[in-house]
C-alpha cells in the first residue's frame, strides 16, 4: 500500500471510537491496513515480520506489541494503530511467523509450536530496532494480551523496557527471574479466569514486592481475554477501563 493509502484509510476512521472498530471486522481490517510491515533477519539467521502504526509527530515514544494466541490478526494491528493515534510509535510483533489462527485448536497448535528460545530472540531484535529507530525517543513500552502478555513480560525481564502491561497473561515468575525488570508494571486481571487466576497473580505480586518492583495490578469482574471483541468473553465496559489505564500508564512511564 502506498502511503497516500496509507493516509486516506487513516483519515477515513480517525473519529471512529476504537471500540466501535474492534467490533466491525470490516473496520478492523481497515485499520490494520494503515499500518506498515516491516521486517529484519536475527542473529540466528530468521527473517521476522512486525506491523509498524507511526503517529503524526516523532520522535515519539514506543511500544511493543504482543499478540494473543490467535496471532498477529487485525484486532492486534487495531491496537497498534489506536496507540500511534495516542501518539506511541506503536509495533506489533508476530511470533507465529505470518501464521494466524481462526479456530481455538488452531491457536492451542500454534502456541503450543513457539520455541521459547526463537521467541525471545524475535522480541529481542525488535526491542533493539525501537530503540535505534530515529522516529523513537528512546523510550519503549511492552504490553500483550492472554499468550502475549507472558511474552511481553518476558521481553520487559530480557530488555530495558520503561514499562510494561499484562492483560491477563502468565505472570508465574519467581522473584530472581524478576530482578532485571527496570520499569514499573501495570497488570489486568479477570477474576473468573481459571487460566491466570488469583494464586498465580498473588505470587506474581509477592515476587515483585521482594524484589522492590513496582507494580499495579486491577481486577475485573470479567473472564479470560475479556479485552477481545470477537470473543465470547468480550465486555466492552471493562475492556474501555482498562485501555484507558493502559494509556496513562504509558503516558506517564513513557512520555
Amino acid at each position: 500500500m502506498t502511503a497516500l493509502a496509507r493516509r486516506s484509510l487513516v483519515t477515513s476512521i480517525a473519529g471512529l471510537p476504537l471500540a466501535a472498530i474492534l467490533a466491525d471486522p470490516r473496520l478492523a481490517a481497515m485499520a490494520a491496513e494503515t499500518l506498515q510491515t516491516v521486517g529484519l533477519t536475527t542473529p540466528g539467521g530468521r527473517k521476522v515480520a512486525a506491523a509498524l502504526a507511526v503517529p503524526a509527530q516523532t520522535p515519539a515514544p514506543a511500544v511493543l506489541l504482543v499478540h494473543e494466541w490467535w496471532g498477529l490478526n487485525d484486532q492486534i494491528k487495531t491496537m497498534a494503530a489506536e496507540s500511534a493515534k495516542e501518539g506511541f510509535l506503536a509495533l506489533a510483533v508476530d511470533l507465529y511467523e505470518g501464521k494466524v489462527a481462526s479456530d481455538a485448536a488452531t491457536a492451542q497448535t500454534l502456541m503450543g509450536a513457539v520455541d521459547p528460545a526463537k521467541a525471545i530472540e524475535t522480541l529481542d531484535v525488535w526491542f533493539a530496532w525501537l530503540k535505534k529507530d530515529s522516529r523513537c525517543t528512546g523510550k519503549v513500552g511492552t504490553v500483550g494480551w492472554c499468550f502475549g502478555g507472558g511474552w511481553a513480560l518476558n521481553a520487559s525481564i530480557a530488555n530495558p523496557a520503561d514499562a510494561t502491561v499484562i492483560y491477563y497473561g502468565r505472570v508465574d515468575h519467581n522473584a530472581t527471574e524478576l530482578q532485571n525488570l527496570r520499569g514499573p508494571v501495570l497488570g489486568h486481571f479477570a477474576d473468573q479466569d481459571q487460566w491466570i487466576n488469583k494464586p498465580m497473580v498473588a505470587g506474581f505480586e509477592a515476587a515483585m514486592k521482594q524484589d522492590g518492583k513496582p507494580l499495579e495490578v486491577h481486577w475485573y469482574s470479567a473472564n479470560h481475554a475479556f479485552a477481545n471483541p470477537t470473543g465470547q468473553n468480550y465486555d466492552k465496559e471493562d475492556a474501555q477501563v482498562a485501555w484507558k489505564r493502559t494509556l496513562a500508564f504509558f503516558h506517564k512511564n513513557l512520555g
